[in-house]
């Protein structure tokens, strides 16, 4: 090995460190998709504890008693949730059908134009409920054996609410513990980065809630302007879309432009495409930069990977944890850089404190 000129040396370390993360992160992957029944509740706890902490803090500061302030942290977020899904599922049930309707008239009409080409969606549109009800016997299949996805929902729902109870109260005390496990001058390292990671997710949290409510509302106003049936469920639609950045706003987009296209004419669709992009626009230009500042900023083609890469591990549920989860990791190695990489950016490790009882450096 002494024998072997330097670069590729370094490049055979590289190569084993790369290998070593890859397998690292296959088997925890593995791991996830084996006890899944486990790790999403704790997963959505997280989500959740991130979007509801600052409520949970504000509540501590009042000298509200911990265990208090966490229950009707739970109890309020119980109510808006609650509230937030019964108004999307009403919206949704009440225009689905109208929905579907304008999209097999949306389809004929490009079938008209484009042929074969046009057949295909107008295919797509008369048999989305065929195709949603399969594809929902697929992912309620591989949950748990002989339990309806219904109920499957509703218990994950609870746990993960009783899980962030105890993360909202028990937060010091897993710090604490995070500590005590750690191995001996590591447990500072590993609160910041805990620290820096969780700050991530909720940055992200709470950005992308309010940027998908902004969003929704600014393009029901515009179809309600534009007399386009179905704009409420429409906005639900794009509401829920959010969550998924790029691909939940092109969906949504999409099947709004084609509702208007089928109802109203390509007139009133061009209008309706200018309202969904200029949205976009608002939201990349100025929502995005301005609310999510301060939280991990990343590329449009690593969110793009990291949902393809959720989607194929765990489906919508992935897509909608894979960018949280990414921004977690890159808070992570955000810590790791600025604590071990010197400030003239050679990468020696940065001096950190001595242990307690070790000798001071001459």
């Amino acid at each position: 090995m002494h024998t072997l000129p330097d670069p590729v040396r370094r490049t055979a370390a590289w190569c084993a460190a790369i290998l070593l993360a890859a397998g690292v992160a296959a088997v925890a992957v593995w791991l996830c998709v084996v006890f899944k029944t486990v790790v999403t509740p704790v997963l959505l706890a997280l989500l959740g504890t991130a979007l509801l902490r600052p409520l949970y803090r504000r509540l501590v500061k009042a000298r509200v008693n911990t265990s208090l302030a966490a229950g009707l942290t739970c109890v309020a977020v119980l109510a808006v949730v609650g509230g937030a899904l019964y108004i999307v599922v009403a919206a949704l049930i009440d225009t689905g059908d109208q929905i579907l309707a304008s999209l097999r008239q949306a389809g004929e009409s490009l079938a008209e134009h484009f042929g074969a080409a046009g057949t295909s969606v107008e295919d797509l549109a008369a048999n989305a409920k065929d195709l949603l009800g399969k594809f929902g016997g697929t992912a309620a299949s591989g949950v748990i054996s002989g339990i309806s996805v219904v109920g499957t929902m509703l218990a994950t729902a609870v746990l993960a609410l009783l899980l962030i109870f105890f993360f909202l109260r028990d937060s010091g005390r897993a710090l604490r513990a995070l500590h005590s496990l750690a191995p001996r001058g590591t447990g500072e390292t590993l609160e910041a980065m805990a620290r820096r990671a969780f700050r991530a997710v909720e940055g992200f949290m709470r950005g992308t809630t309010v940027i998908a409510f902004i969003d929704a509302v600014c393009i029901t106003v515009g179809l309600l302007i534009l007399q386009v049936p179905g704009a409420i469920g429409l906005g639900a639609l794009v509401l829920v879309g959010a969550y998924i950045p790029y691909l939940g706003a092109f969906i949504s987009g999409a099947v709004a432009v084609l509702v208007a296209l089928a109802d109203r004419g390509f007139v009133i669709a061009l209008w309706a495409l200018g309202i969904v992009l200029a949205v976009q626009v608002l939201e990349g230009q100025i929502l995005q930069p301005v609310i999510q500042s301060r939280t991990v900023q990343m590329h449009p083609a690593i969110v793009l990977l990291a949902i393809t890469a959720g989607a194929s591990v765990a489906g919508i549920l992935g897509m909608l944890l894979a960018v949280p989860l990414t921004a977690a990791a890159f808070g992570v190695v955000s810590e790791i850089r600025a604590r071990y990489t010197a400030p003239d950016g050679t990468g020696s490790p940065s001096p950190g404190p001595s242990p307690p009882g070790s000798p001071s450096p001459s």
